[in-house]
């Protein structure tokens, strides 16, 4: 043969779709997928999100029912969001027995004992001023709202929550809840941490998924997202305080974040594709620009390739419906 021709040939193994899937080096199921879901108290009738297409506030009154729903179509696990009625400086209501937090985790686990049920950890929509803690001096102190998380997360353990996800990106807040949690008898409980949390633009559905009152940023407790160094320095003090898990969010702009991290640390690693990530894929494909279904998969893909164990994405149901 002529020297001109290749001697490798990476297309043998592309010929045809058998050879493709046979050689595929990533693939994700629904056992990698979790659904957060938004749940509003005191409304009779599921509210449209119109800036996240397909996503709504579920009625406390029809969780029980759509818990059973995601479990009959494959659904695993759902991180639960609370869009309260109840607000105050501090967000007391979230470590009531009997407040929203408690009451999601109490249903969701009556409904389908065996759906892992994981509580997102944080004030944001339960404070009056939208912060993710206790503001003094227009600042979030980090102390006082560690004592405030571990209560939170003490409260979601004895209604019923598999794990505990604490989302408010203070110091400590891993070492604060672990304890917290152990103290009250509930060591068994994980802590799904949200280790690297950037301060990103990607979160600007979620603002009115969640009702959120904030007025200004969250860029003085979440990260920088020009920093790459400092963001696997926040993953490995989150192992060093008792992590079970580890997470990036948001995930499909921080793809090299999760390969550092997934090299840095042998924790399970998962990462959050945020409503702005889901967002532009469903407007874009509502524009006819792209290929939902394709583009979903090669996202969730490639998130999955980076080193992520599991993907917190809204688009887990329609997958499930597609059976994946």
């Amino acid at each position: 043969m002529s020297s001109q021709f290749p001697e490798a040939r990476p297309r043998r193994l592309r010929r045809n779709a058998s050879l493709r899937s046979l050689f595929q080096e990533t693939e994700f199921s629904l056992n990698d997928l979790v659904l957060p879901i938004f749940v509003e108290e005191e409304i009779d009738d599921f509210v449209p999100i119109k800036s996240m297409p397909g996503v709504m506030r579920i009625p406390e009154s029809r969780l029980a029912g759509e818990i059973e729903r995601y479990a009959r179509a494959g659904i695993k696990s759902v991180m639960t969001f609370g869009v309260s009625h109840h607000l105050d400086s501090s967000g007391s209501d979230t470590w009531r027995d009997n407040g929203l937090v408690s009451r999601m985790a109490r249903i969701a686990k009556d409904a389908v004992p065996e759906m892992i049920l994981m509580s997102d950890t944080c004030f944001c929509e339960y404070t009056d001023h939208g912060h993710c803690g206790v503001v003094h001096n227009h600042e979030v102190d980090n102390d006082q709202t560690l004592v405030n998380l571990g209560k939170q997360a003490v409260a979601a353990a004895r209604a019923g929550a598999d794990v505990i996800a604490p989302s408010a990106a203070m110091d400590g807040q891993v070492r604060a809840i672990r304890r917290a949690l152990d103290e009250a008898g509930f060591s068994q409980v994980a802590i799904m941490a949200y280790s690297t949390k950037f301060a990103s633009a990607l979160y600007g559905p979620f603002r009115e998924a969640g009702g959120s009152a904030l007025k200004g940023d969250r860029k003085s407790y979440q990260m920088n997202p020009m920093n790459r160094r400092e963001a696997v320095r926040e993953s490995l003090m989150d192992e060093q305080e008792g992590a079970d898990a580890l997470m990036v969010k948001p995930a499909g702009a921080y793809l090299d974040i999760i390969r550092d991290i997934r090299e840095a640390s042998r924790l399970p690693l998962s990462a959050y594709q945020v409503s702005g990530e889901y967002a532009m894929i469903k407007f874009g494909a509502q524009a006819g620009a792209i290929d939902e279904d394709r583009v979903v998969r090669e996202s969730l893909g490639a998130i999955k390739r980076a080193g992520a164990d599991l993907i917190f994405t809204y688009f887990a149901m329609d997958l499930a419906l597609a059976g994946i």
